[in-house]
Formats: structure tokens, sequence, C-alpha cells
């Protein structure tokens, strides 16, 4: 049987399985059940969401499965996932429940929990709360009487993320003078982010901050930059910021409306930490999917690169390994563990926005700290998943590929962890020879295990 959570916890379609009320009824009295082994008088989990139509239904649902088992609730209503893990971590909770889909459509609906400290829930204890709700074991723990648990709203959780966002931009700098333009995705961060940039300084004009429940993500934030390149130019702004539905990433515009990617970030950022001695360790940590330029970048400018696993579990998780501070994906889900314990888009935009007020350079100048290279994906639908590697016929082809590129380039074929599918992707010098070899690796892989 398939593993109920996967790289960024329980995710599917509202209302269709494991999405359900009386699924997040189990979830909820299964976490209230593992948080109890604290040694505390009353315990607590703080409970948050971004603003999918379907995240009443689940909060309501995850509220009643965790004080039927003795513990309280914060409920802290639309809020990111990084502000949720703050809170989590700030008002000293057994447990921090996310409700959310990250930049899925508003149909989809997922449940993430951190734990106590604000990391994510190690995969050990993901597995005792899926354990407990398939063995059934949770539905004969019932306290009663005054062990109920109780539940409320902490009015104050938006104030208190604000103060720990501007925080993390340094005191002796603002944002005065600069005109900045935000798409909140009509999602988690549109009550903050405005609030946070307009507090440093700066005179914001902010699109996609209205929502209905199905509008999130909607053609709107990091995924669709295109309306926020264009208020850009509407306004004369000096930079765009796109959120993701639960705040966790960014996407930057630059002045001219043209998006920049996380691995544009980690360059930029990865340097102004160097110079300001604050790389630890001289690392930043990507992922394989991470641009040829970008590793090229970070050659040139002697910082060590970590390379993990895609998922930012697994990049925070080489992070602690080997000591690094920042990390993080292409697609903006940057980490910067000096300031917060998981990805966070506003704190990722007040750093890149300290580098932009530190060099006194626009933005598409401190982007030509790299060079994209010609990039082409494949998806190959495949039957099995037999192992890459015990494929004679495609090493062949994969080998002659990567000397064909030397070091101009490079090959990566991988099965998509949940899908049936295989991913062919190279990266090259031209547009026409990274085309060529990938449909010819790509036709390999569907001779072979298509």
């Amino acid at each position: 049987m398939a593993r109920m959570f996967g790289t960024d916890g329980i995710r599917g379609i509202a209302n269709v399985h494991p999405m359900t009320a009386e699924m997040a009824l189990e979830i909820g009295r299964a976490i209230a059940y593992v948080c109890r082994k604290h040694e505390k008088l009353r315990h607590s989990v703080a409970i948050g969401k971004d603003t999918r139509v379907s995240g009443y239904m689940l909060e309501s649902a995850l509220t009643a499965g965790i004080c039927s088992m003795g513990v309280d609730v914060l409920l802290l209503g639309p809020m990111s996932t990084p502000g949720i893990a703050f809170i989590t971590h700030s008002m000293r909770a057994d447990a921090g429940v996310v409700i959310s889909a990250s930049h899925n459509p508003y149909q989809d609906n997922g449940i993430k929990i951190f734990s106590r400290d604000g990391f994510k829930l190690p995969d050990a204890m993901e597995d005792e709360i899926e354990d407990l709700i398939t063995s059934g074991r949770i539905r004969d723990i019932r306290p009663t009487a005054d062990q109920i648990g109780k539940a409320r709203r902490v009015d104050d959780a938006n104030g208190r993320y604000i103060v720990f966002c501007k925080n993390t931009f340094p005191e002796d700098q603002s944002l005065e003078g600069m005109r900045i333009a935000l798409d909140c995705a009509n999602g988690a961060t549109y009550r903050v982010a405005p609030s946070i940039f307009s507090e440093l300084g700066a005179a914001v004009s902010a699109i996609h901050c209205d929502p209905n429940g199905i509008n999130i993500n909607d053609h709107c934030g990091s995924q669709h930059t295109e309306d926020l390149s264009a208020r850009i130019c509407e306004v004369g702004a000096d930079v765009g910021l796109a959120f993701d539905g639960d705040g966790d990433r960014l996407i930057a515009v630059d002045e001219k409306g043209q998006p920049i990617t996380g691995d544009h970030i980690m360059a930029i950022c990865g340097r102004m930490y160097r110079e300001l001695g604050l790389l630890k360790n001289n690392l930043v940590v990507a992922t394989v999917m991470s641009n040829f330029g970008y590793f090229a970048a970070l050659k040139r400018m002697g910082i060590q690169e970590g390379v993990s696993k895609v998922g930012d579990r697994y990049v925070l998780e080489m992070m602690q390994q080997k000591g690094a501070v920042l990390g993080g994906e292409e697609s903006g889900h940057v980490i910067f563990l000096n300031h917060h314990t998981t990805g966070d888009g506003i704190i990722t935009a007040l750093q890149l926005l300290w580098a932009m007020r530190r060099s006194g350079q626009p933005l598409s100048e401190l982007a030509k700290i790299m060079t994209l290279s010609p990039q082409k994906i494949i998806n190959v639908n495949v039957k099995d998943k037999p192992p890459l590697d015990k494929i004679p016929e495609l090493q062949k082809a994969i080998r002659e590929a990567e000397a064909e590129l030397a070091d101009q380039g490079r090959v990566l074929i991988r099965y998509s962890g949940t899908q049936s599918m295989c991913r062919v992707m190279v990266e090259g010098p031209t547009e026409p020879v990274t085309d060529r070899l990938t449909r010819s690796l790509a036709d390999t892989v569907r001779k072979c295990i298509g």
C-alpha cells in the first residue's frame, strides 16, 4: 500500500480520499496522540490554512479530532506555511498543522505537519501517525469530561509574524524610495505581505489579493507572472515579487518585467552572504534540478555546492548535515536557516531586496550573475520503473550524450516520485543541441521501458 505521506505531507482532491473530513478527523486524533507523549500539563496544536474553500471543512474536522484527544487547538486562520511554522515554535505548541496544497489549483488540498521546533515532521513520526490511523488503534482512545481539549483563535498571529519577518531585514536598511509590485496569488500572504513591505518604507502596488475560496493560484502567483510583469511596467516598479498559494515560494521579476528563478536568487544571495561572512562553510545547497548555469556561477565565485534530491525536505536535510545556512530549489523555494526553519517567500524576498539595496544595482543587473543554459524536459509515460543504471542501452545513450556535451551541459534522467513517468532532462550550449539530445534520449527510454 502506498505511503499516506508524500514529500510534502498528505495531498489530494478535497472531499475525495484521503482529503475528506472523516480522514482529517482521524489525522487530528493521531497528531494529538503523538503530541501527548511530551511531559506537559496542557498540550496544544496550532492550525492554519490557506484561502481554499475546502479549508473550512478540513479545519473543523482536524479541530474536532485534536480536541477529542484532550489537546487544545490554536486557530490561526489564513496564514502562510512558514508563518504557521513560526507561530508553532513561538507559542510553544506541540505541533503545527498546515491546511494547504501550495501552488496546486483550488480543488486540491493538503495537510502537512510541523514539529514543536518549527521543522517539518520527521518521517518516523509521520509513519507513527499513519500506523495509528490504518491500524484503527486511535479509535479506542477517548478522554472524557474536563480532559477534552478546547479551541481558541489567536487574534494576533498575523501581527506576530509580520514583526518576525521585518526583523530579518537589517535594522540599518529600509525600503524607502523603492517601488514594489506584489502578487499574492489570492493566497495565504494576501494580508501580511503588503503590510510588511510598506512598513519597511516601500511604495507597494499589490495584485491578486482578493481571495474568494476558488481563485487561489488561478493564473497568478509564482506559477504565472504575466500579470505581475504588466503591473511592473504599468506603475514603473523597481521589482516584482510573486508568492505561491501558501507563501513558501518566491519568483522575482525584474524592473523590465523579466522573471528570475530560485537559482538566480540563491546565487545572488550566496554571493552577498559570502561577502558579509554569513555563508557558513562557504556552501549553498540546491537540487539536481537546478540549472547548469547556476552551478557554473557558483564555481566561478568559488562557492561550494551541495546537491540533494528534489524536494525541500531533502534540501533541508542536506543543509543540516553539511552545516549550510542557504539552500533551495529553482522553483523559488529557498531556505535561510539563519532566519527560519523552512522556506519562506517573504523572507526570501527581503534577503533579495537587501542585496539590491546593498549593491545599488537593479535586479536585471544582479541577475547577470548567471546565465540560464538552454533546458528541455520530456516526460515519458512508463509501465514499470526498473533501475535505470541496469539498462545497458540507455546507459550507453547517456554516456554518448554526456561526451558530446562535455563541460557545456548535462543529462538528468529520473523517475517521477508521484507518477508513472520518467523525466528526461538535458541542458546544453544551444537550443538545437539540447532539443536533439533530449528527443533522442526520450526515444531510447520509450524503447527500453515505455
